[in-house]
């Protein structure tokens, strides 16, 4: 089987990811399980082989280098892949993940329409998109540039690793840069982002000092900043953003944060309860007078969850919430919604007082 053959495979059965090691066959992603993709083990020629297959010879020297890589692929009428390249026990391994040409619209997501066409209308601050991996938060992302992209004559610049989901210009401009292709590093794409006219900065991940002051600096600039961070909720949000850095200077740092946060959105992909797809679970928080006063000061940063909990006017919620919502619409099951709980115990709570049975 071919690697464009494999892929139609695994797009046929609805998985979200396939995976490629030696010694296994190919195993798809399939409703959030792992299931096979026949019997037949693939062998160290094999994986390097549909490797090989996916990269140019620069790649394939720098992989060679590196041992990992990440890199997008297409395969026409079929749609693009993101890929992670790897090497375990000395042989090839791949994870490749399907993403729709297609950008889904709020509402198709799951996502709460209003809510997010507030944050996506700001016209400047910082919007974090947060989450494990696998989360969705790039659709998300996707999703909020092609809002602003149809609403607005903006620049729109992007800086991603890899490139995952295309974007026409519509009323703005998409400048879309890969990380190895088109710019060295995310701090290198930043410092001439701000030459370049940008009116919306989009980071594919934060994930150092240096990119975490380049867009503080730039919401407070004046731009709107979009990115994610690998955390589950906005309390673990707005620490991990502090926690970039040094403690001398983590007041200001706070007081940067407070002044151009505009919103966290945190979400998990949660199994269904009729086993059939996946349904998106969420934290929303909006940087209200109350929640920037709890952003400032280190000592009250765990009550922006109470804030959320009691202020849901402006569609805010807590994730245990929206769990709660989602066991009680017989969206999930009450398995499904206990592990995914940030905590259990308030979960059950929240339940017992609505008058539900578990």
């Amino acid at each position: 089987m071919t690697l464009d053959e494999l892929l139609r495979e695994m797009v046929t059965r609805r998985a979200s990811d396939v995976h490629l090691q030696a010694g296994s066959p190919p195993m798809g992603r399939i409703d959030g399980q792992l299931v096979p993709f026949g019997t037949q083990p693939l062998m160290p020629p094999d994986t390097q082989l549909l490797a090989q297959a996916l990269m140019t010879a620069d790649q394939w020297d720098d992989f060679t280098y590196r041992n990992e890589l990440d890199l997008a692929y297409s395969v026409s009428g079929l749609g693009r892949f993101r890929c992670n390249v790897f090497r375990q026990r000395g042989a090839v391994g791949m994870v490749m993940r399907i993403v729709s040409d297609a950008i889904p619209g709020f509402d198709a997501l799951g996502l709460p329409a209003d809510v997010l066409r507030q944050l996506a209308d700001a016209p400047r601050g910082l919007i974090l998109v947060t989450g494990p991996t696998g989360s969705g938060k790039t659709t998300t992302l996707a999703s909020l540039i092609d809002h602003i992209n149809r609403s607005f004559a903006y620049n729109i610049i992007t800086v991603e690793d890899p490139i995952e989901i295309l974007h026409k210009n519509k009323k703005s401009i998409v400048v879309q840069r890969e990380i190895g292709s088109d710019t060295r590093d995310f701090r290198t794409a930043l410092k001439y982002a701000m030459r370049q006219d940008p009116d919306v900065i989009m980071i594919g991940e934060m994930r150092d000092k240096e990119t975490v002051e380049a867009a503080l600096s730039a919401a407070q600039t004046g731009h709107l900043v979009l990115s994610t961070l690998h955390t589950q909720d906005a309390v673990r949000s707005v620490n991990r953003v502090i926690d970039f850095f040094p403690p001398y200077e983590r007041d200001q740092v706070r007081l940067q944060l407070a002044e151009s946060l505009v919103g966290i959105i945190s979400q998990r992909l949660l199994r269904r309860a009729d086993g059939v797809g996946r349904v998106l679970g969420l934290e929303i928080m909006m940087n209200t007078p109350l929640i920037q006063e709890y952003v400032k000061d280190e000592d009250k940063t765990h009550l922006i969850k109470d804030a959320l909990i009691e202020d849901n006017i402006r569609g805010m919620h807590t994730f245990d919430q929206h769990l709660s919502q989602l066991y009680r619409n017989t969206l999930i099951t009450m398995d499904e919604a206990l592990a995914a709980a940030t905590s259990p115990h308030e979960l059950k709570l929240m339940l017992t007082r609505s008058g539900v049975a578990y």
